[in-house]
This record gives C-alpha cells, sequence and structure tokens, in this order.
C-alpha cells in the first residue's frame, strides 16, 4: 500500500476505528509528502518539538495559521485541510457511543471502540441473521430454521421471543448519553425486522463505498474511484459470518454479500492496473484466489498483477495451477479472458508498475538507471506474525531516537523467517524511495556460502557503479557501498546469514537505510557491536497455523473437517514450513485432511512431510542444512538430545547422556541454542520441538542410543534414589544404593534442594521409567518406579504415579522379581484407593498378598490384608475386616482370603 493511499485512507475509517484522531492523520500525510519532522517544521516556521507534540496528540487544537502553513507545506487539497481541521472540533465523535455489527468476517458487536461478548450460540445466530438481511426483515420461518437447523422444539416460539429480548438488551444495555437513536429488534408482520442505519453495520459501510466506488469510475475519476473501493474492501475480515453454522454462512444473503466482495475485489485490480499500482493489488488477490480457487475473473487479474509487477514466473505459475485444477475437478480448460491474461504476460503486453513520483532532495541528482527492485515474490498470502510485523516497522519510525536500523530475524529452520522478511518488505517497500537490494547469502544452503566481497561487487553493479572500476579489495568495495548509500532511502534484505562476520560489511552507515538479516543463528554479536535489534520466531500458535492451513488448502475445505485440520497443525507442530508441505499435498493428492493426519502417524513422519519431485521441499532437508553444519561435538550432543524421555534436560542431564562434564555439555548446549535447534524451555533446561526431536532421534545408531540411554537412566536412579533416602527414610528402598556416582553427579545437601531437583525432574523421571520399560532396562526401570513413588504419592501426583507403577510392573515382570511385582502392584492399588475405584483397588491389594506369599515378603502381604480390611470395615462388613486385619498383624497364611473370594 502506497503512503498516498494510507493518508487518503485515514479520512473514512475502517473496521478498527470510525474517524482516527488529528496528529496520525497529520503525521501520514507528512510521511506521503516525503517529509522528516524536522524538514516540515522547519518549512511551516515551528519546532520540531511543537510539530511533533502535535502528531502526539499532545496538541489537540492547534492553531488555525498553524494548520494553514503545514497544508501549504505538506500539499494538501481543499478537501483533505477541511476533514483535518474538522477532527479538531470538540466533543465525542459521531456515534461514539453506538453499537456496530460486524458481519463481514466472524461475528462481532461493538460499542464504539468497546467490544461487546456475544457468548450465546443461539444469540450468534439471531443477531447474524437479523444483520445479514438488513434492512430486510427476517421471517419466522427463516429465524426457525437458522436457530434450530435440525428442527424446532415444541416451545420454538416462546425461545424465539426470548433471543429477540437478549438481542435487544444487548444492542441497548440502558444509561449512559444518546447522541443517535439505538439499534433495536422490531416486530413485523413476518417476523423480525433489525431496525439500525445502514453505517452501523460493516455491509452496509461496504456497500455505500462500493457504489461510490461504481459512481466515481463512471465519472470517470479512477484515483477517487480506487480509494472508495480500498477503503470498501478493508471492511472485509474473512467470509461473510465466517465463524457461523453453515445453515447461516449458505444463506442466499450471504452468497450474494460474498459475491459483491469479489466483484469490488475484480475493480480494485482493474483500477490498480489502470493506475499502474498492480503491487498493491496482489496480495489481496492471492487471498482471493485461495478463497475462491476455481473463479477464473480473480486468476486472470492475479496473473495481470504479478506479469505488471515484473513477477512473470509467478504469473504463468497462477496460470498453471488453475489450469491443472479446473482439468482435475471441472474436465474444462481455462476460459478466453484467462488466456488472454496468460498471452498478455507471455508477449510483455502489461502496464509496468511506476512508482509515485517524488521529488530527489535539493543538491542530489535523480538516478541515471532504473531503481534496484530486487526482492523475489511473495509465496502466496500471508498470515499470522502481526505482532513481528509491527516490531520490523520499527525500521520505519519517524522519530530518530526510536528508529532501529537493523534488524536480525531468527528462528529455526522452517520456522518462516524469510517469508515473514520478504512480506513485510513487499508491504513497505513504498517507504524506501531509492529502491530494495535482496540476496541469498545462503549461509545454511547446500551451495556454496556466498563471501561478502562478492555480495558488495552484486549490490555495487545494481548501484550503479561501472563493472570495470569495482574494488578488488573488500574493504574499498564495502567503503564505496557505504558511500554510494549515504544519502539514500534503501531497504537492504539480507537473507539466510551464516553469522555476523558474514553480513557484517553489507551493513551501510546511512540511518536512512533498513537492514533485515534472517538467519538460523543468533546473530549476537550484531547485537552487542552493531547495535541491531533481534526478532525471534517460534513455531505459529494454532490459531495461526489453522489460518495458514486454510490459506493453502482453501478455508472452505478446512472448515469443512475443522476437527482435523486443527489436529493437522498441531501434528505439524505449528511449524509453518510444514504446515505447508502438508497443505500443497493435499492439495495435490485431493485427499481428505483426516486420512492424511491418519498418514502422518508414526514414527516415519519426516519422510512423509516432502513434496514429490522436488528434494529441497522437505522438512528434513531444511533440517539437514543446520546440523550438517554444526561441528561434529554438538551435532553428537544433537542426536542424543533426541532419546531425553521428557520435555527437557538440564545440563548435568545432558552431561549424563553424553558422557561428558556439566561444562562441556553447557558449552554444546549453547551452540545448539545458538543455531536455534534446542531451546532454552526454563533457565537451565532445554528441549526441543517435536519435528527436530523426531528428526535427531532418526539419526542416532542404535548402539550410540543403547549407551545414551543407559547412562541417562542410571544417572537419574542414582539421583531419584538419594533423593529418596533423603526425603523419606521410613520407606524401604527398592534395593542396594547405586554403586558409583555417574558423571555429573549431584550432592543434595538438605531436603529443599532434594525436593527442588524432583520437582524440576518430576516429568523427565515418569518418562525414563516408561522409556526404560519399553527398551530393555528392566532392572532400572522397577527400581526408579519404587523410587519414585513416595515422592509422586505425597506431591498427589495419582495418575502419573499409577501410570509409572504399572510401568514398574511390566518391568518387574519382564526382569522375573516376584519382590518387585509385588511392590508395584501394591503402588497401583494404592493408587486405586486413592482414586476412589475402591472395588479395583481391593483386586489389586488382593493380586499383592499371592505375589508377596510368593516373594517371602511378609510385610507386603500384612499391608495388603490390612488395606483389603479397611475396604470391608467401609462397606460395613466388620467381622470379616477385623479378622482380616487380624491375619494382616500377624502376616498369617493366604488360604482364609482366597476362600472369601477376595482373589481371583
Amino acid at each position: 500500500m502506497s503512503e498516498r493511499m494510507s493518508a487518503a485512507g485515514l479520512s473514512r475509517g475502517g473496521p478498527d476505528g470510525e474517524q482516527c484522531s488529528f496528529g496520525p492523520r497529520l503525521q501520514a500525510f507528512r510521511r506521503r509528502a516525503g517529509l522528516s519532522q524536522e524538514v516540515a517544521a522547519l518549512r511551516a516556521g515551528i519546532s520540531t518539538r511543537a510539530l511533533r507534540d502535535i502528531e502526539r496528540g499532545r496538541v489537540q487544537r492547534p492553531q488555525a495559521r498553524t494548520l494553514q502553513r503545514l497544508a501549504e507545506v505538506l500539499e494538501l487539497s481543499g478537501g483533505e485541510l477541511a476533514d483535518l481541521l474538522a477532527t479538531t472540533r470538540t466533543g465525542p465523535p459521531r456515534g461514539a457511543g453506538r453499537p456496530r455489527l460486524l458481519i463481514l468476517g466472524p461475528l462481532a458487536l461493538q460499542r464504539g471502540q468497546t467490544p461487546v461478548p456475544v457468548s450465546s450460540p443461539m444469540l450468534r445466530r439471531l443477531l447474524g441473521l437479523l444483520a445479514l438481511k438488513h434492512p430486510e426483515p427476517s421471517t419466522q420461518r427463516e429465524i426457525t430454521d437458522t436457530l434450530w437447523p435440525s428442527g424446532p422444539p415444541s416451545s420454538h416460539q416462546s425461545l424465539v421471543h426470548t433471543y429477540v429480548s437478549q438481542v435487544r438488551r444487548l444492542l441497548d444495555p440502558g444509561g449512559g448519553p444518546r447522541t443517535a437513536p439505538t439499534p433495536t429488534v422490531a416486530r413485523t408482520p413476518t417476523g423480525y425486522l433489525l431496525q439500525a442505519s445502514r453505517s452501523q453495520i460493516d455491509l452496509g459501510h461496504f456497500d455505500e463505498l462500493l457504489a461510490q466506488a461504481e459512481r466515481l469510475h463512471r465519472a470517470p475519476d479512477p484515483g477517487a474511484a480506487y480509494e472508495s473501493l480500498t477503503q470498501a474492501l478493508r471492511w472485509w475480515r474473512g467470509p461473510v459470518l465466517a465463524d457461523a453454522d453453515p445453515v447461516l454462512r449458505q444463506h442466499p444473503a450471504a452468497v450474494v454479500a460474498n459475491e459483491r466482495r469479489v466483484k469490488a475485489v475484480l475493480l480494485h485490480a482493474d483500477t490498480a492496473l489502470l493506475l499502474r499500482r498492480p503491487e498493491e493489488a496482489v496480495p489481496l488477490l492471492w487471498s482471493m484466489v485461495n478463497a475462491e480457487p476455481l473463479h477464473e475473473g480473480l486468476h486472470a487479474r492475479l496473473i495481470l498483477t504479478l506479469g505488471s509487477c515484473g513477477e512473470q514466473a509467478a504469473a504463468l505459475n497462477a496460470f498453471s495451477r488453475l489450469r491443472d485444477r479446473l482439468d482435475k475437478e471441472l474436465g474444462i480448460a481455462p476460459s478466453a479472458e484467462v488466456r488472454d491474461a496468460h498471452l498478455r504476460v507471455l508477449r510483455q503486453q502489461l502496464p509496468l508498475a511506476q512508482r509515485p513520483d517524488r521529488p530527489a532532495p535539493p543538491g542530489r541528482p535523480a538516478p541515471a538507471g532504473p531503481l534496484p527492485a530486487q526482492l523475489p515474490s511473495m509465496a502466496g498470502s500471508y498470515v499470522g506474525r502481526r505482532r513481528q510485523l509491527r516490531d520490523l516497522d520499527a525500521l520505519l519510525s519517524p522519530d530518530p531516537g526510536e528508529r532501529a536500523h537493523v534488524v536480525a530475524v531468527v528462528g529455526a529452520p522452517g520456522v518462516g523467517k524469510t517469508a515473514l522478511a520478504k512480506h513485510w518488505a513487499h508491504t513497505r517497500r513504498a517507504h524506501f524511495a531509492d529502491g530494495q537490494l535482496f540476496v541469498d547469502l545462503r549461509g545454511h544452503s547446500p551451495l556454496p556460502t556466498l563471501r561478502p566481497g562478492d555480495v558488495l561487487a552484486q549490490f555495487l553493479r545494481a548501484l550503479g557503479a561501472p563493472p570495470d572500476q569495482l574494488p578488488a579489495d573488500e574493504d574499498e568495495a564495502a567503503a564505496l557501498y557505504r558511500t554510494l548509500l549515504a544519502d539514500k532511502q534503501m531497504l537492504i534484505v539480507l537473507d539466510n546469514a551464516r553469522d555476523a562476520e558474514q553480513v557484517r560489511p553489507l551493513i551501510p552507515g546511512a540511518r536512512g537505510c533498513a537492514v533485515v538479516i534472517t538467519s538460523r543463528s543468533r546473530l549476537a554479536g550484531l547485537v552487542v557491536s552493531d547495535g541491531a535489534r533481534q526478532l525471534a520466531l517460534d513455531v505459529l500458535d494454532p490459531d495461526e497455523a489453522r489460518r495458514l492451513l486454510g490459506s493453502i488448502i482453501g478455508e472452505c475445505v478446512a472448515t469443512a473437517d475443522e476437527e482435523a485440520a486443527r489436529r493437522l497443525v498441531e501434528v505439524c507442530g505449528g511449524l509453518p514450513l510444514a504446515i505447508r508441505i502438508a497443505g500443497a499435498n493435499l492439495v495435490a493428492r485431493d485427499t481428505g485432511i483426516a486420512s492424511y493426519c491418519a498418514e502422518l502417524a508414526g514414527d516415519d513422519m519426516l519422510s512423509r512431510l516432502r513434496i514429490e519431485g522436488d528434494r529441497r521441499s522437505t522438512v528434513r532437508a531444511a533440517f539437514d542444512l543446520s546440523y550438517l553444519a554444526l561441528p561434529a561435538g554438538a551435532r553428537r550432543m544433537f542426536r542424543l538430545l533426541g532419546l531425553m524421555p521428557g520435555p527437557d534436560v538440564s545440563v548435568n542431564g545432558a552431561a549424563a547422556l553424553a558422557d561428558t562434564t556439566s561444562a562441556a555439555a553447557a558449552e554444546l548446549l549453547v551452540t545448539l541454542t545458538d543455531a536455534h535447534l534446542v531451546r532454552e524451555r526454563a533457565a537451565g533446561r532445554f528441549g526441543l520441538h517435536d519435528l527436530l526431536r523426531s528428526y535427531a532421534r532418526e539419526l542416532a545408531g542404535a548402539e550410540e542410543a543403547r549407551a545414551a540411554r543407559q547412562r541417562l537412566f542410571e544417572w537419574y536412579l542414582y539421583h531419584a534414589d538419594a533423593a529418596a533416602r533423603l526425603l523419606y527414610p521410613a520407606e524401604p528402598a527398592p534395593g542396594p544404593s547405586a554403586q558409583a556416582p555417574p558423571s555429573a553427579a549431584l550432592v543434595f545437601s538438605d531436603h529443599g534442594e532434594a525436593s527442588e531437583w524432583l520437582d524440576s525432574e518430576r516429568e523427565s523421571l515418569s518418562g525414563a521409567v516408561r522409556q526404560a520399560s519399553g527398551s530393555g532396562f528392566s532392572a532400572i526401570a522397577w527400581r526408579l518406579a519404587e523410587s519414585l513413588h513416595s515422592f509422586l504419592s505425597v506431591g498427589m501426583y495419582t495418575g502419573e504415579c499409577l501410570e509409572v507403577a504399572t510401568a514398574g510392573l511390566f518391568a518387574a515382570v519382564a526382569d522375573g522379581e516376584l519382590r518387585a511385582q509385588a511392590a508395584a502392584q501394591l503402588r497401583r492399588a494404592e493408587c486405586h484407593w486413592l482414586l476412589a475405584d475402591r472395588t479395583r483397588a481391593v483386586e489389586l491389594f488382593g493380586s499383592v498378598v499371592e505375589l508377596a506369599r510368593q516373594a517371602d515378603w511378609a510385610d507386603g502381604q500384612a499391608l495388603a490384608l490390612r488395606r483389603i480390611g479397611a475396604a470391608h470395615r467401609e462397606s460395613g462388613r466388620d467381622p470379616l475386616a477385623r479378622g482380616l486385619t487380624r491375619r494382616g498383624g500377624a502376616a498369617g497364611p493366604v488360604e482364609g482370603v482366597t476362600g472369601l473370594g477376595l482373589i481371583r
């Protein structure tokens, strides 16, 4: 979006506000004029501080002569000045307290800027229907069918009255000043009508702006029509009532509204091409073709706008995808309109994008050749990352004290660093009058890494330096590069950097230039010595991940199987690369989401997350590039971390896993964290993303994995046993203490240290029991389970305690240890007792009696008999309970218990 569009757009409001304050509007007009605060203030004859205070809202009503001078400096039209003056009037803005209904996307109700929660599904359905039909009434039949799609109850008429009353209260809760009529629901002979002005519903706003644009288009006044269309389309946040039931989303009025949106998008694209501003229509067209994958008019405009932006490959690819989809799904060829757009791209018969005219600063010659515009194409629509996009906007701050010069976008492989940088750069390129430079530095690539000198030569040629006069010395080339950029406003995107040394010579000294770097490394050196800001990317949250999947496979397809769609993005771990590959496979194979989820299940998921025929488009290939760049010691540590039984591991645990010292392990973990292959989830505890964990596990050899697991399990057993002996001395130990301390052994000096260690390692210890039991370390598994019982029981982790005891029982059975089997069964019985499952507990206590007898464990036998007696006492069978208690005290024979039917 250009700055002229942004400034003009402020005069008409949008979904986030009906009108903007004076300061932001003035700031937008100043940016449109390409003036800094200092220059604008100097030309208007006021101080820079005064202008800054006005723009920040500290001065609400500037003097009229100040406004007149600013209007002359900023070259405002009469209408723009009148609009600006209108915002200085006192009093609340028009309609500040009126409710506003938003249905162009998920249903929302606002009063001023305050959201009004509408949580009841029935009220959301009724309110959505009434707003959708406005200004026409909704019939009783329509309301009934919408509220009860499966058929109404017998009391439906009374319930409709109740829901209508509740909607009225939502729209008008009472109290407060009235500046305009409040919306309400009125009864009609055939049903109910939402009584509200068109401006109180976003669909009404949209329709008015669309009608205005059509009038201006016929005038003809394409510039004004384009601004009206831009404002109209800003009201759309998704399909009509996107979160409603199908009966409402597919209502004829919703279908017609969505068709009007398509009509507006087509007109918007046509006008953008006419004004030679095609780049501003591309993002919206990408979004629409994903929502309407077979709409040929939208595809024709997308092909033309991409071609006009110089993205011929992307335009031809869009045509090929549509042609294949039409053939596969409908058995037809593209229409004449699409074929004509395709031919125009091939023949280069297109109106090329034209930059807004901007005068060169005084004393600076106009560029002799074309401005560099090296940004690569964007990958379709972009969703999410709003906070990170705002953080990148620090590069555009008008305040020199707040403006960033360099931002390093860092994160794990496949997390979307390059996509974020390219999307931001495309949407903000109008702020950089002298163009954009872009390079893939191949820091993590199968191709050789680019040297700074090679990149400098490439950039110098783009900046107009004669090829035969380029300095051979890298330092001289860097100095010339800084000189050529000294007075420019240019964006430099350095993608896929290896380290700080690779990018440092490519950072210009000019504060008017902005540099965006992407890297899998932390680039901490740039933050420390070059003042760069670090922007760390993590995986997408579940909602963003779901929206990304919908943008690839089509929102309608994803919504039709919402549960499976959310399960798929969860399987992908929220990693954008994995989600894009999964979405591409769904589109290519034309299979169901649930079926594809089932296909991905299992240990070989990484092998399935790939694009057929493209070896680079795989999750594993992205991980390989980071892994192979590591030194040998870090690679080994990464492989072994995939074996950890819990969500994370401490430095000392990692040392045991790798059979090294704590200091060496800490150094290796820092290396892996810098490479974004490992995350420090909490202070001193390190974990892996699920897909990286699967990848690491695949890399470990069988012998290497077995030896590492044994070291870690023995380390856990040693410390769990030591902590249990210290905290619960009255409990019998599961066996003799470990012979010799393992590597990186800890010493618990008091109860607090032992308890803190158990708390921090609880999930890992429980996982270790389960993993050891299933991987052949039976003796360690049942001993570790017994050591943990008192801690888990006292801490009321009853469910986890039962799982650990069950794993311990399986291990004891595999080890042939009767005493350990009896102990594990006793722990299981106690857990069921605490869970109030007395019947199951008594059954298990009976089993303990028999196992303890076979193991000659009198204490266990006695305890089980006493527990059985307690159960009978609770059920009112006192004589039987007393007998069992006496036997339990004497550890007598078990025959009487068997005869009573307690053991089966």
